[in-house]
């Protein structure tokens, strides 16, 4: 039998992905924004329950240490804002298991920068600005929507008072799955699901959708706010094109106790579920402490955009070779 060896990619993909890769760094050349660059291994990985870190055992002067594939960028590119960086971006590959289909590979570009002094608004009108040099499409216009709403709209039920039983029921029957399914599963996953089954395909078709105000359970990294109903919600956004989440922004969090608490609940809820636990950054924390500028930042997944900009069907077809077959 033949080993396949050449690229899943034909080369005048590749060339087009060359070009607009170019035209990222055109982007931030021009808005003075300094690329980096941070080690694909940390001391310590995402503690989020919703991602699979990789670890591997590396030898060292010190000895043997787990060292984590970073799932993005951020910890090491907080430590440079916190040592003076000013506005950064990175294109970095990053890696999450498990993650293989049409829109994911388990490793992957991501796109990352970060803006110190500005509001999360005016990282929105950066965010879209950039999809429009990549994409352009004069007639696009940008929606914001609540995430709240978008649950009053699709599904008839307000996302933040359903008990959890009801939702739990909910999103088993929209995923067709057998009554109990998700009877251990916690209200953030049970709400995860109906976004991407229900709501997720119905975004950015002939718009750029920006939505916002999510679940404070759900602000991971971000800032918490009150809305205007009053309710507790993260302060970050997500962006859809064509049915496809592309960004992710947060008004950061440089709040040191509250990020070592978050981290630690993760690692509590994992613990719960039966998942690994995942190594806390210590050196992001420190950085926190010694104070992080306020800001905001946002992770883009490029191959996506890539993707979406030549017409596509999957991931793999704009990456010279994707997991697992590389």
């Amino acid at each position: 039998m033949a080993i396949e060896w050449r690229p899943k990619a034909d080369m005048a993909t590749l060339r087009e992905r060359a070009r607009l890769l170019a035209s990222v760094r055109a982007f931030f050349a021009a808005r003075d924004v300094m690329e980096v660059e941070t080690p694909v291994l940390g001391q310590g990985g995402s503690t989020d329950v919703h991602l699979v870190s990789l670890a591997t055992q590396a030898r060292t002067d010190k000895g043997q240490r787990r060292l984590w594939l970073q799932t993005s960028p951020e910890f090491h590119m907080k430590r440079l804002l916190a040592a003076g960086s000013g506005p950064i971006f990175q294109l970095a590959r990053s890696f999450r298991d498990g993650e293989v289909g049409s829109r994911h590979n388990i490793e992957f570009t991501m796109l990352e920068w970060y803006r110190p002094g500005f509001t999360l608004a005016e990282l929105i009108d950066e965010t879209t600005a950039l999809v429009a040099t990549l994409i352009p499409s004069p007639a696009r216009q940008v929606v914001t929507y609540r995430y709240r709403e978008l649950f009053h709209t699709h599904l008839a039920m307000d996302p933040f008072t359903l008990s959890l039983e009801k939702l739990r029921g909910l999103a088993a029957e929209r995923g067709q799955m057998a009554a109990g399914a998700l009877d251990k599963e916690s209200r953030d996953t049970c709400l995860d699901l109906l976004m991407s089954m229900v709501i997720e395909p119905t975004l950015g078709r002939g718009e750029l959708s920006v939505v916002m105000d999510y679940p404070a359970s759900q602000a991971a990294l971000a800032r918490r706010h009150q809305d205007s109903d009053g309710e507790w919600v993260a302060s970050r956004f997500e962006l859809y094109l064509e049915g496809v989440e592309l960004a992710n922004g947060y008004h950061e969090l440089t709040d040191a106790v509250e990020q070592r608490a978050r981290f630690e609940q993760d690692n509590l809820e994992r613990r719960r579920l039966g998942l690994v636990e995942v190594d806390i950054d210590e050196r992001l924390l420190a950085a926190l402490e010694f104070g992080m500028p306020e800001g905001a930042g946002v992770a883009l997944g490029i191959d996506r955009l890539i993707q979406q900009a030549l017409g596509k069907a999957r991931l793999e077809d704009v990456l010279a070779f994707a997991t697992p077959d590389c």
